[in-house]
């Protein structure tokens, strides 16, 4: 047999003993589908449906045109209390946001005066009280502008100021997460599969049977790289039309086919990275600490997280060697922005050029191990 055709059957031999793996089966699935769905219905990151009362010791047009501003989806319905009541309910956790209208305010305010506004915030839901104060102050203050610029005939400011938000005009979180999450969860499989693979070849006692036969280190590692990236192109083309664009409904703006090309090229630098890592773990648990040591600082540092404009300069160029920082560039140019090979083929073949590099380092470990266990 030639070597395609042994890297043929090793692979189907890896595909084989994959789908026997229900742990790591479940885990593909999971990853790519409810880990995806649970990213994109949490609104931990934006405010949403808050609850708000509202005392309006005014009782003014200037008033009632702030309480009716607090619309949803951000804010529930406000709902009027009296002054007396906003501790004991806000202890009681019924309301996250209380708002204290003062007697006489619109007088105030047409007097050329500045009178406050109290807002009572609850806290302990961190994330909705800090968004959702930013959020009354710049409600108010619109309304209050608004107000006076009617009651005075002229606009407070000879500037309107127009934002056009491009490619999220919602800033939807979800439109974000689902997306970042799908291309995380191909460097963590990448690196899981490739490195377990090689795990449990040791751990099986297969691994020796594999160097006695009429095979070589490469046929076995490109058998191995073949399969799994198999399983994760096919995890990730199935995660995009099915649950992104099917189940949540969430816009891609460009060329899926076009994306899955770079995952493709991508892969070869992740399932090297896992046979690297499974060559020199011995066991499951320190391939999994391992694992800990480089994914996390590779996939914080990629830009999936936070932009590289907001690193250190220095760090921000060291990363430009690490092809997850390419291939998160070209993923969101692609899927976000719509962009097409002539605007990405930079990234491409960035990743193509360190991705191989490292691929054959890799080869070369395993080939190195592989002699000295034969």
């Amino acid at each position: 047999m030639g070597k395609a055709e042994n890297i043929l059957w090793l692979g189907i031999k890896e595909l084989r003993s994959f789908l026997h793996d229900f742990v790591l089966l479940g885990f593909v699935i999971y990853a790519f589908s409810l880990a995806i769905i649970m990213q994109a219905r949490s609104n931990s990151q934006e405010l949403h449906n808050a609850s708000i009362a509202f005392v309006d010791e005014d009782n003014s047009e200037l008033s009632r045109r702030i309480a009716h501003a607090f619309l949803p989806p951000y804010f529930q319905s406000p709902q009027q209390i009296v002054e007396k009541d906003i501790v004991s309910l806000m202890n009681k956790g019924k309301y996250t946001f209380g708002i204290d209208i003062p007697p006489d305010f619109e007088q105030y305010v047409l007097a050329g005066k500045r009178p406050e506004i109290q807002i009572d915030v609850d806290a302990t839901a961190m994330v909705q009280a800090g968004l959702g104060s930013g959020y009354a102050q710049q409600i108010i203050t619109t309304e209050v502008a608004d107000f006076l610029s009617h009651s005075e005939g002229v606009p407070l400011s000879p500037v309107n100021l127009d934002v056009r938000i491009a490619f999220n005009p919602n800033i939807t979180t979800a439109w974000f997460t689902t997306v970042m999450g799908i291309i995380n969860n191909v460097t963590m499989l990448a690196i899981i599969l490739a490195g377990a693979a090689i795990v449990r070849e040791r751990e099986h006692g297969t691994m020796d049977h594999l160097l006695v036969m009429p095979l070589t280190p490469f046929e076995i590692a490109m058998s191995k790289v073949w399969a799994n990236g198999l399983v994760i192109t096919v995890a990730v083309g199935l995660s995009l039309y099915v649950v992104i664009r099917g189940m949540l409904a969430i816009p891609i703006a460009g060329s899926i086919p076009l994306f899955m090309i770079g995952v493709v090229i991508y892969l070869f630098f992740a399932t090297a990275i896992g046979i690297f890592l499974g060559t020199v773990a011995r066991s499951m648990p320190q391939l999994g600490l391992l694992y800990m040591l480089v994914y996390l600082p590779m996939n914080m540092l990629s830009g999936s997280n936070t932009p590289l404009e907001s690193m250190p300069p220095w760090l921000a160029t060291v990363m430009q060697a690490s092809p997850s920082t390419h291939f998160v560039l070209f993923a969101q140019s692609i899927l976000y922005r719509g962009a097409g090979i002539d605007v990405v083929w930079p990234q491409f073949l960035a990743v193509a050029v360190v991705g191989g590099l490292f691929f054959s380092f890799a080869i070369l470990r395993f080939r190195s191990v592989a002699a000295q266990s034969a």
